[in-house]
């Protein structure tokens, strides 16, 4: 048996955090054994669904790295197949016609309701012939569930979960105009495609009672179930705006690499030992529903953010430098002119920032014209005494060569000479030079900005 799992989001909204995790888990564990990851689009509620919805999952996959490997389904081109099915279920004894009317439906519910009863459908038509109902009266197909026993699902997150058929009503599964239930589709779409696992977020798991039963009424085989629990916000209430990012677009704003994000998605209720960094060969090859716990995951957007940092400092430096000059030039930077500035400077930057936005924003002193905007805690460093120091330097730096081992050699000298400590020396220096008291090296800072801009740096703090 080949492995088939899919993600099956909805376009009604940004792609969130916990729907990110549920691909990446399907994406995983379908590469852990040799299948096929799908993807379909459930863009049946016409009301909500956008086509930028649409573009806003396929761009936070891609950006996340995960593939499907065939073109994705949209459920909306399948709603003939949909009562198709619908219509062999009428044919075959396992659904009927219910002709109900709205206001019908409604008495149905307050009665139980003030009865004390769960509001089910009371099954009115399940037995009667449908020569009763006036003629040419709008009809739904409802399944004709069974009411004795108990329907099982053995989920391979959750256990062996049941519920009493008594406690499940006669759902309905095509609507009198003509258009599919939610939950009658995705059975139909899941067997269609040859979904043989099905991995989705714990708030299925009632869903999931039903379209067995469906499976069940037309003689399918019943894909595997495992129901992945939901995330969290730090505090334990559901992750919400008020936590902080919830979207894979928020992450990626925000400067996170999609690695990063990836890594901390997959231990985020998922675990290995105590391994923390893992690349996506690893995953996997470790990846398996055996290691994805039971209870919801909380939200750490410090323990993202460390891990952030980790893999931005073992990232390719050229790319991080593309990305910054992308994000400073949205800012009205002109940050092409400065890349080779940015790009030189880089391994010292990536070494103190968390985010791609710390980086851009350390790096932007690099594509700032004279005179320099000073931060309060900078210019309070260029002291009268200070700029005479910025004079003297200037003069010993520009008798070097400008690179970095001179420019170290020289700034020594000078503190020896002039009975100062080196850091007295380079925190004047650095206000100088970047307009704030946090760079890389300064030597390193020098060199990149070099020796032309350096000096006009140094001359127009020193005045």
């Amino acid at each position: 048996m080949t492995v088939r799992t899919r993600f099956a989001p909805s376009p009604t909204g940004l792609l969130h955090i916990g729907g990110a995790r549920t691909a990446l888990f399907n994406y995983l564990f379908t590469r852990h054994h040799g299948g096929q990851f799908l993807l379909r689009i459930e863009d049946t509620d016409r009301a909500r669904n956008s086509e930028q919805a649409v573009q806003v999952i396929l761009d936070g996959l891609d950006w996340l790295g995960l593939t499907p490997d065939e073109p994705p389904v949209f459920q909306s081109t399948r709603f003939a197949r949909h009562a198709e099915v619908a219509h062999q279920m009428l044919a075959s004894g396992h659904a009927y016609r219910c002709y109900a009317t709205a206001a019908e439906l409604t008495d149905m519910r307050e009665k139980a309701k003030a009865e004390g009863r769960s509001p089910m459908y009371d099954g009115r038509w399940r037995d009667r012939d449908p020569a009763d109902a006036p003629p040419g009266a709008p009809f739904a197909i409802r399944l004709r569930a069974p009411r004795e026993g108990e329907t099982v699902v053995e989920d391979l997150i959750q256990g062996q979960v049941r519920v009493a058929n008594a406690e499940l009503d006669d759902m309905i599964i095509l609507r009198s105009d003509g258009l599919p239930t939610y939950l009658h589709a995705v059975v139909v779409d899941d067997y269609d495609m040859g979904i043989t696992h099905v991995i989705r977020g714990d708030d299925h798991l009632t869903n999931t009672f039903r379209q067995i039963q469906v499976y069940q009424a037309m003689g399918w085989a019943i894909p595997s179930f495992a129901h992945v629990p939901l995330i969290h916000g730090p505090d334990g209430a559901k992750l919400s705006k008020r936590h902080g990012a919830q979207s894979v677009t928020d992450f990626r704003d925000l400067g996170y690499l999609p690695e990063a994000v990836c890594n901390y998605l997959l231990r985020l209720g998922w675990g290995h030992g105590d391994t923390e960094i893992l690349d996506r060969a690893e995953a996997i090859r470790l990846f398996d529903l055996d290691g994805v716990g039971r209870a919801p995951s909380r939200m750490d957007y410090a323990k993202l953010g460390h891990l952030n940092g980790v893999y931005l400092r073992a990232a390719d430096d050229d790319r991080l430098t593309a990305d910054v000059v992308a994000r400073l030039t949205a800012q009205g930077l002109p940050a092409e002119a400065a890349a080779p500035r940015i790009r030189t400077l880089m391994p010292g930057l990536k070494e103190r920032a968390k985010t791609l936005v710390e980086l851009a924003d350390s790096a932007a002193f690099l594509t700032r014209s004279l005179p320099l905007t000073m931060e309060p805690k900078a210019a309070a460093l260029l002291t009268p005494d200070a700029r005479i120091m910025l004079r003297e330097i200037a003069n010993d730096l520009g008798a070097t060569d400008f690179s970095g081992p001179a420019l170290d050699a020289a700034l020594r000298a000078f503190a020896e000479r002039s009975g100062k400590k080196l850091g007295q020396v380079a925190q004047p220096l650095r206000a100088a030079l970047t307009g704030s008291t946090i760079s890389p090296g300064i030597d390193a800072t020098l060199a990149a900005l070099g020796r032309e801009e350096a000096l006009a740096r140094l001359l127009a703090a020193a005045a």
